[in-house]
């Protein structure tokens, strides 16, 4: 067998494991599996990353200022679209076979000791995102990387990745997802994603909510950390809409960059670019004004898949990751802000325990017709209980059925064409990052390499 081979081997066996959505307030597993390889974590510094929406795309940005700046990095996201490979990444590339092997047989023995010992005590195994995230620390160390840019999985003070601690936080905006682990208001989820703000730490924040911005504060007084604040310390100075994105004139901790072209979509993705620099000029401290050209070319060659990103024309088709109406109410504005569709079709599907309708009501003055289908999850929400949130928000004269996603862009596609001006169709696949990844591997085959 080749590594690739042994490789999807070893992720299937992984994924048998509990599940990433489901989460355990300790830290008692992941702390005793790293402890036994040595605390890999704590041999490079780390840039830490929670919020609700905008984590993956602001992490990505992060990691391709500091490559820009000569610096070795890795990278963690999740969850995956296509390749659980996708996760890891160093110096902006997936981690190869080989290497993902490598670091699998290093951890191995020890999961097992840390399974046995769990068990014993009456408790569960690791779970997949335990595992995954000490094999990206083990392989981090080993590499060795410069730096490390962590994306939280959920929450932020029980999540796998808080083993690490960060000498930069970053916040990006905080709304209510995951209620039944994080909390059912805004603030008692803040509280949670405070838990990656470490004594010492300088702890860069997006602009949020009165009530979230309290709880952040307060824990950042708590441990001594140095606080950052969009709309105060850095923010977004000015932005117009080009072709393939938007150039942005970005104020930074320590200066102001102009005619920087970022090829994503939206305001949330030039709020996102902010906060990046911040964490960035954050890390790299006492340097001052960074080099205006290596910050023009490190968010120029950023890239973030599965959001706003356009995958096929004629019509136009984008898939985007929207998963909670906090995430569809940024999506909505942008398709807005960005895009002149005289007729826009939304391919949607939702995973059970989201907001469904909050998300089909944020989409509404965005999207002229609705075709609804179904993630490829078992924690999907049925097609028929889908359509029936969706025609209760919307009406049946705007909603359509499809449960096959194949058919459902199909269909969409038909749709935007018969009432879209020339070159103004378009389809946008959204709801459920388990369905825009099965969209991509399904309309761009290279993405499952």
């Amino acid at each position: 067998m080749s590594d690739s081979d042994d490789l999807t081997a070893v992720w299937a066996d992984l994924q048998r494991r509990w599940p990433e959505h489901r989460i355990e307030p300790s830290l008692d597993r992941i702390r005793a599996l790293t402890d036994l390889l040595g605390a890999p974590q704590r041999n490079y510094p780390v840039i830490h990353v929670t919020g609700t929406n905008g984590k993956t795309s602001t992490a990505r940005m992060i990691e391709a200022l500091l490559r820009e700046f000569g610096l070795h990095t890795g990278l963690v996201t999740s969850p995956h679209l296509v390749d659980p490979r996708e996760r890891i990444l160093f110096d902006g590339q997936p981690i190869d076979a080989e290497r993902a092997l490598g670091a699998w047989h290093e951890i191995e023995p020890y999961v097992a000791v840390v399974d046995a010992q769990s068990v014993a005590d009456g408790g569960p195994e690791l779970s997949f995102f335990e595992t995954i995230t000490a094999l990206a620390f083990a392989a981090f160390a080993d590499a060795p990387v410069d730096v490390a840019v962590v994306e939280v999985g959920m929450g932020g003070t029980w999540d796998a990745t808080n083993v690490a601690a960060g000498a930069v936080a970053v916040v990006t905006p905080v709304g209510l997802d995951h209620r039944d682990y994080l909390g059912e208001t805004v603030e008692d989820i803040a509280a949670e994603k405070a838990g990656i703000i470490k004594p010492g730490a300088v702890a860069v924040l997006a602009a949020q909510e009165p009530g979230v911005e309290r709880v952040l504060l307060a824990r950042s007084v708590e441990v001594d950390a140095t606080v950052a604040r969009e709309g105060q310390q850095f923010g977004v100075a000015g932005r117009g809409v080009a072709v393939g994105g938007q150039v942005l004139s970005l104020t930074g901790l320590h200066g102001t960059y102009d005619d920087v072209f970022l090829p994503l979509f939206g305001e949330h993705q030039a709020r996102n670019a902010a906060l990046a620099l911040a964490a960035v000029e954050a890390f790299l401290g006492g340097l001052g004004t960074l080099d205006p050209d290596l910050v023009r070319a490190g968010f120029a060659s950023v890239t973030s898949p599965g959001r706003l990103e356009i995958v096929r024309r004629s019509p136009t088709i984008v898939l985007d990751a929207a998963h909670n109406p906090h995430g569809a109410t940024a999506l909505a504005a942008a398709l807005a802000d960005s895009f002149d569709f005289t007729s826009l079709v939304a391919v949607v599907g939702v995973l059970a325990d989201k907001d469904a309708a909050g998300i089909i009501e944020a989409l509404a003055p965005a999207v002229d017709r609705f075709v609804v289908t179904a993630p490829r999850s078992p924690r999907a929400l049925s097609v028929d209980d889908l359509a029936a949130i969706a025609i209760d928000v919307v009406g049946d004269d705007r909603v359509e059925v499809e449960p096959d996603l194949i058919d459902a862009i199909d269909r969409a596609a038909a749709l935007a064409e018969e009432s879209g001006e020339y070159g103004g169709a378009g389809v946008l696949v959204t709801g459920s990052i388990a369905m825009v990844g099965h969209a991509r591997a399904l309309l761009v085959p290279e993405s499952g390499r």
